[in-house]
Order: C-alpha cells, then structure tokens, then sequence
C-alpha cells in the first residue's frame, strides 16, 4: 500500500434536531460536503426515536420547537443516558451566550442570576472561554432553575466557518 495515500476516514453519523427545515438543510448541506453522514428530526419524540435507532456520533439541537424548552430537555434525557453519556451535544441558539472565565460556569450561571440585569432572564447559555465547558441555567414553567452542561453553542443564523470548526471539535475531544 502506498504511505502517502490517505486511509479513508470513519464517516461520523451526526443528528440534528430542528423544526425549521431551512436550518436543517443549510446544517446538513455544510456538514455532508465536510464528509459526514447527517440525520434529522423535527422534534424531540422524533429525534430521541432516531438517536436509538441510528446510534450517533454526536447531536445538534435547536432550544426551542414544540415548546421553549423542548431542545434543553431532549439534552437533558441524552446526557442522563447512559448509552447517549459521552455523545457530545452542540446547542443551537438566537440567544446571546454570556461568557466567562470561571472554572465553574454552573457557578458563574448563579452568579448572573444574582444579577439584576440577567436575574429575570428565563434562560442563560454560559461559556467558559479558556476551557471550552459550557452550560445552560433555564427556569421551567413551574419556576426553579434547571442546570444543564453541553458541549458548546452555536448562534443562528448558522455559520458554515463555525459549525465545522465546532463539530470537529466536539467529535475530536469525544475520542481524546
């Protein structure tokens, strides 16, 4: 076998849960073109069905579909589990993401929420900036906070010279 020539590399499936079809085939048409096999749903009974079924490499979610939370809470089954733990989830978001420089951004979360400025919001996505950790803080209907880790954010409108970056970020620290 010659050296020089590439050994093919192992078609990551990713799945993206969006109710906009337009985002989905913008996600998609960047994502194939980048070598990666993408599926999708509209919703969370849909996407979580289709993550059973299809076993992916890592999960794209929109927040908000049949209701404002419907994305956190699909996160939230994923990473309690057991068989999605380790699946890297990249949330998809027109909401600004607060940044820090705090170890513990479950930490820093409270600390806005202490904030009059950010204390009535019903939902924080916090970025560490150093180390990457990332979390959302949102309040449910019934009012407490809810704290949620991902692995990153995404702004909409979606950003091809992000998302790859982001993606292959995600998946390459999956398998450090």
């Amino acid at each position: 076998m010659d050296p020089l020539k590439k050994l093919p590399m192992e078609t990551k499936k990713i799945l993206i849960v969006d109710d906009d079809i337009d985002i989905i085939t913008v996600v998609k048409a960047i994502l194939s073109k980048e070598g990666y096999t993408v599926i999708f749903a509209s919703d969370k009974i849909e996407g979580f069905k289709l993550a059973y079924k299809e076993k992916p490499d890592m999960v794209i979610l929109d927040v908000m579909m049949t209701t404002q939370y419907e994305g956190f809470e699909l996160a939230k089954e994923f990473s309690e589990n057991p068989e999605f733990k380790n699946m890297p989830i990249l949330m998809m978001s027109s909401i600004d993401i607060l940044t820090t420089t705090k170890s513990s951004v479950q930490e820093m979360a409270r600390e806005f929420r202490q904030d009059p400025n950010y204390s009535e919001l019903d939902v924080l996505l916090v970025r560490d900036v150093i180390t990457g950790k990332a979390g959302v803080d949102y309040r449910t209907e019934k009012g407490p906070s809810i704290w949620l880790p991902v692995d990153g954010f995404l702004r909409k409108p979606v950003d091809g010279k992000k998302l790859v970056p982001a993606v292959e970020n995600l998946l390459a620290a999956k398998h450090a």
